[in-house]
């Protein structure tokens, strides 16, 4: 998901699947479409795609309300009630705990799923991963405890890397186990871990300021849904201006132009969110519905941009990456 301009969901048409019977659908539901920013033709497709899996399609018998906070999130709590009043089926947040959280306390009944990268027992959103109870459920990317495989793959491909910055969001329930995973990792392969903390898009300027002034070789971002979502495309034109090679949590930012990045693939989780949406329009309950985890993470990297930097990509990099973006 990415600040564009917003794409109607009316736009591309579902192939039909395979063994779905699309005929035999009778409901006529509306899906309430709650986001920290307004979704990108990528997301839209990959919603689109989950509910298609389970025989809905838009203008058949699916329709959507959209709702998106653009970085906002203290409109988030109305923009849930406007849902609720419209009498959706279903609310499908995307874009951190921020749309479910701002749901789940307007509607107790309500069916809500989620998509984002975080854990959602300790944001309060589910009872447990198995047996999320209530009214909520979905699929998460967790990147938490991801810090030391980025740290890694910065050491593989700048051997000398000594410094790296890392920029989180203070304010973030998803920092502190970020912070925790990344100071052992940087004390296990002997890098200085330089720690900063950005909320708004003047702080994003200072930090990459402060890490200019501290010549450090190397900067990972954090996994949060206002670097991710909102804010993507400010950090990517900075780490390119000051040169500072960086690792990001999706390969949304690769896409944008950003060098290498590990994580899960944001886009099939939106697709497995939506397909529990999707479950639950046949009649499961959200209760009964475990939150679903990635199993899969992919490495990419963007030669273009790494030749910008003037860096040569390890062939032990390139032959373990998922993708290389010429």
């Amino acid at each position: 998901m990415r600040r564009r301009p917003f794409i109607g969901l009316a736009g591309a048409s579902l192939v039909a699947v395979p063994g779905v019977a699309l005929a035999q659908k009778t409901a006529n539901a509306t899906i309430g479409l709650l986001t920290t920013a307004t979704p990108d033709a990528s997301t839209l497709a990959a919603i689109k795609k989950g509910l298609g899996e389970h025989g809905y399609v838009e203008g058949r018998n699916v329709t959507f309300v959209a709702r998106a906070a653009d970085g906002k999130y203290d409109r988030l709590p109305a923009l849930a009630a406007e849902l609720v009043v419209a009498k959706v089926s279903i609310i499908l947040g995307i874009g951190g705990p921020f749309p479910a959280r701002a749901a789940k306390a307007i509607t107790t009944t309500l069916p809500i799923v989620f998509a984002y990268g975080g854990d959602p027992v300790v944001d309060g959103l589910v009872a447990s991963f198995n047996r999320p109870g209530a009214n909520v459920t979905g699929a998460t990317f967790i990147g938490t405890t991801l810090s030391s495989k980025r740290i890694q793959i910065l050491r593989d491909l700048l051997p000398r890397v000594a410094d790296v910055a890392f920029l989180v969001n203070p304010k973030s329930s998803l920092t502190p186990p970020q912070v925790k995973d990344a100071e052992a990792a940087a004390q296990s392969l002997g890098v200085r871990l330089h720690i900063l903390n950005a909320t708004t898009p003047e702080e994003i300027d200072a930090a990459f300021e402060a890490m200019v002034r501290a010549k450090v070789d190397a900067h990972m971002l954090s996994t949060d849904p206002s670097f991710g979502l909102v804010h993507t495309k400010q950090i990517v034109a900075l780490a390119a201006r000051t040169k500072i090679p960086t690792i990001y949590p999706t390969r949304i930012e690769a896409d944008d132009g950003g060098l290498i990045s590990y994580g899960a693939n944001f886009y099939d989780t939106i697709r497995q969110a939506a397909g529990y949406a999707g479950r639950i329009l046949d009649g499961e309950k959200p209760a009964d519905l475990p939150v679903l985890q990635p199993t899969v993470f992919e490495l990419v990297v963007n030669a273009k941009t790494s030749k910008a930097l003037g860096l040569t990509v390890p062939a032990s990099v390139l032959a373990v990456a998922d993708s290389v973006i010429e």
